[in-house]
Formats: structure tokens, sequence, C-alpha cells
């Protein structure tokens, strides 16, 4: 993919003593060089928070009247797999979809995370971007942001207004009306070309060839690491789960393909030779060359298609997310045609910059001190074991507490198995989602994985936090215990609010 400097024979290169120590794939699948295209560029200088309430009560109201609109259609776990519907919006709406490129993202673990660095990326270059992730962590507003930050409330309200009559003819046409993450989708491949914006990154919902968000043609496909979960409409196995995901892959785009199970690597690969399109392997073509732990974050060094990126500083904990930051940057450099048309790597310091001013809401996140409070949205066995493992590599806990509060229809015994090793006591409860396990249930899981003797059950999230604040706070003011609340988006959101952010 690039032009690196050849090494001496009798030294050891450090980018292949890591693919060696950790690639899991099948050296002989063919790849290609990635490359794609330069765009112009606009203003916009990125921002990342999670929106609150609005202040005005006159738009409060009126945004709560949308989202109660939204709320009578199909949730978000409630799906018919096609996209004949959003095709439809898009139709009669005149394809706003098709009006900017984009960079589409599948996967199971990292989605939202690397979306956010991408978009932090391009803005650095000076391109105006349009971000749509889900699922939100606060309010329904930020899953739409426009030059990195959410869209105001103001301007979410006059989208949907603007939309609602092409949502209503759609709706008297099809055999089901348009769900509530179609609805969203819509409008904010509206939003975007309305700016307008230079480039759309875009996060699939779940899967990938019927989600909703797949009426686009992404310049650059992403697939972060795959993993069992929503097996029940995905597939068993990470093979079966990367069909599915393999249908943002489209004619001519690059693939930005992260670390993958030997099975989905190859479904992933077999797609994009199906349809001629170029790859970059993680592990082979870019990667992280080194990591260490710092104050608030990381120090790494990445390889990119263009060359290395030495000492960027990432303010993101985890081995995970430096990964994540390889594929981002990796995707950032693919859209800019770096390794093909252009040879050049792109400027380090923009690249340095950039990544220092990264943020993820709900990913690790200190919210409080003394006891030290981290929320993560860790909601399935993968994200799990990396959120563990990245908990005891960034923070000196002496003693940990859980609180958990976790969807029913995910594999919680999973979850709270990758947790056991590093909690001494859990405090097991549920958040305010229809979809949210009874904290008895939840109990009764977790006192087989951990012993009753270390779970305690609070169904209020409330008292959950103030019983684990309590737990660690035994030990003294100076005693190092901490509280990792995690186990679902929802529950991580409504804890960050109680918390007083947003």
């Amino acid at each position: 993919m690039s032009d690196v400097p050849a090494l001496d024979p009798n030294e050891s290169d450090p980018f292949e003593d890591i693919v060696a120590a950790e690639t899991d794939r099948d050296p002989d699948l063919a790849v290609i060089e990635a490359g794609s295209r330069t765009l112009r560029t606009q203003g916009g200088t990125p921002q990342a928070d999670v929106p609150g309430r609005p202040a005005d009560p006159e738009v409060d109201r009126a945004l709560r009247a949308v989202e109660a609109e939204l709320a009578t259609r199909w949730g978000e776990t409630k799906l018919e797999p096609s996209v004949s519907r959003i095709s439809a919006l898009m139709d009669v709406l005149g394809e706003p979809q098709r009006s900017y490129p984009s960079i589409h993202i599948t996967g199971t673990n990292g989605k939202t995370s690397t979306a956010r660095m991408i978009e932090t990326l391009l803005g650095a270059f000076e391109l105006r971007t349009g971000r749509y992730t889900s699922p939100h962590v606060q309010s329904v507003t930020e899953r739409i942001s426009l030059d990195g930050a959410p869209v105001s409330a103001e301007r979410f309200i006059e989208t949907y207004n603007d939309l609602k009559p092409y949502v209503e003819m759609v709706d008297g046409q099809q055999e089901y009306r348009l769900s509530f993450f179609e609805v969203l989708t819509g409008m904010a491949y509206a939003a975007f070309a309305d700016a307008p914006v230079d480039v759309a990154v875009v996060e699939v919902g779940m899967g990938g060839s019927w989600d909703a968000t797949n009426v686009i043609d992404g310049d650059v496909a992403v697939v972060t690491p795959i993993d069992l979960d929503h097996t029940d409409r995905l597939g068993g196995t990470p093979g079966e789960i990367a069909q599915e995901k393999s249908g943002i892959i489209k004619q001519g785009a690059t693939v930005i393909m992260a670390q993958q199970p030997v099975d989905a690597a190859q479904v992933l690969l077999k797609k994009a030779v199906e349809v001629d399109t170029t790859v970059a392997r993680e592990g082979l073509e870019f990667g992280v060359v080194s990591r260490q732990v710092a104050v608030g974050g990381q120090l790494v060094t990445l390889r990119g298609l263009g060359g290395e990126y030495e000492e960027l500083y990432l303010p993101l904990h985890g081995a995970y997310q430096a990964h994540n930051a390889a594929v981002a940057l990796a995707a950032v450099e693919a859209f800019f045609g770096v390794g093909s048309e252009r040879p050049q790597p792109l400027d380090h310091d923009t690249i340095r910059k950039a990544f220092a001013a990264v943020s993820s809401p709900g990913r690790l996140e200190v919210v409080r001190r003394s006891p030290t409070v981290v929320l993560d949205a860790a909601h399935n066995p993968a994200g799990a074991r990396a959120t563990a493992e990245a908990v005891s590599e960034a923070f000196d806990f002496s003693r940990l507490i859980g609180v958990v509060g976790a969807s029913a229809d995910k594999n919680v015994r999973g979850l709270l198995e990758a947790f056991e090793p590093i909690f001494a006591e859990v405090v097991v409860t549920q958040n305010s989602s229809h979809r949210a396990m009874d904290a008895d249930e939840l109990a009764a899981v977790a006192v087989e994985v951990f012993g009753e003797e270390r779970v305690q059950v609070e169904p209020r999230l409330p008292d959950a936090l103030e019983a684990a604040i309590t737990l660690a706070e035994e030990e003294g003011e100076y005693a190092g215990a901490g509280v990792l609340v995690t186990g679902s988006v929802v529950t991580v959101g409504e804890a960050r609010l109680l918390m007083g952010k947003g």
C-alpha cells in the first residue's frame, strides 16, 4: 500500500512482530492497493459532547412531541429485513444520499468510536462532515451530527417536520410503516444534503445488507471487529454475521478491514473480490506499531497506508481504541487516495492534533473522582472483555465495584463472566428501557457467576449508583476503589445524566 524504507535484514521489524503476534488470518488471501478520491475543502471545526434537554421550554415540548411520534413506530429491535421502505423514501426525497461521498461503517464493536475518530480527522483537514451513529447515549439528536457536533434540537425538529409528509406518503404505499430507525436515517441523509456536507460518516444500525443505511454506496467501507451479537438475526458464527455485514461493500469501493476471525475475513474478502473493490487489512497494510499508557489516554504510533505516524496522543483508554484509531486513520487515508493516487502520507501535525481532540462519550469515560466513577457502554461479551482489559491497564483500582444494567436480549451471562475477574462486587440494576432485563432476573445470573456474597440488587439505577459509591467509599478516601457502570448504552446514558453530565 505504501513505499516504506527497507529494513536492515539483520534487524527485527516491530510491525512484522505485531503481525506475527496478533494477526489471525489466512496469509494467502489476496489484497489490492487501496485508493479513493480527494475532496474539496470547506470549513468545520470538530466538537464533541452529548446534548441535554433544550433549555427553551417551547423547543423542549416540540422535541418531546417528535420523540413521541417516533416512538409509535417499530423500535430498533423489530425488523423486517428489507431496504424497500427506505429506498422509497429516498426516491420521493430526490435521493439526497447521493449528493455527497460517504464512509460506511459496520462491525460488531467499535463502530461509534471509529466513526467519531474518522469525523474528527476529516474535520481537521477542513472538510465539512455529517455523522450518523446509533444508538444515542442521552439525546436522540446526537445521532445526527454536522461539523463534529450534534444538530440542535431546533434543526432536528425542523428536519423531522420537513420529512413528515413524505414519510406519511411512503407509509401509505408500503405493507409496513417506516420504522423509527428508517425515519431517522432519512432525516440524517436529508440533513447532510441540506447542509451540504463534503462527506458523510455513516454507522450501520445492525448488519449491513438490509440495514436502512445501506441505500448509500460508500466510497470507503469500514468493517470493525466482528464477534457474536444479535445472533438471532445475523447468524451464529462470525462468518455468518460477516455475510450480512459484507453487504455494505460496493463496486469500486475501498474496504478497510479491522482484524477479524478467519471465517469472517474469508467472507469479507470473497465479497470484495466479487464486486471488484480494493482492500486493506489491519496487521498487514496498516496497524498499531506501538502504544503506551499516558495520563488521560495513551500514546500510539500507527502505520497507515502512507507510512508511520509517530507518537500520537489519543485521549481514550484501551488497546481496542488504539486499534480503532488505526482503522480510522486508514479509512481517512483511503478516502484521500493515500497509497494509490497519492504516494505521500497525510500531514503528521494535522493527524496529531485531530487524534488529540477525539472524544467518545460513554466509552471508559470518567464522570467523577473520589471515588472514581467510570462509564462504559459494553453490552456484549467481546466488548466487555475489551473493557475489562482496558480498565485493568488504565486504572490502578485497589477494588472495583460494578454497576450492571443489561438488555434482556443480550448474552448477559457472557457479559458478566467477562467482568467477573475485575469486579470485587457487583450491583445489578435495570434502566428505563422496555428492553431492560429485570433486576431480579439479572441478579439470578449474577449470583451464578459471582456468588451470592458479591451481588447486590438495586432495581432503581439511582439507588444502584449510590450503593456502589458507598461500597467504594468503605475503603476510605485515598484507598483507590472505583466504580464501573456498564452493560448497556441506555444504562450509561441514564447514569451520565444522574452524574451531572449533559
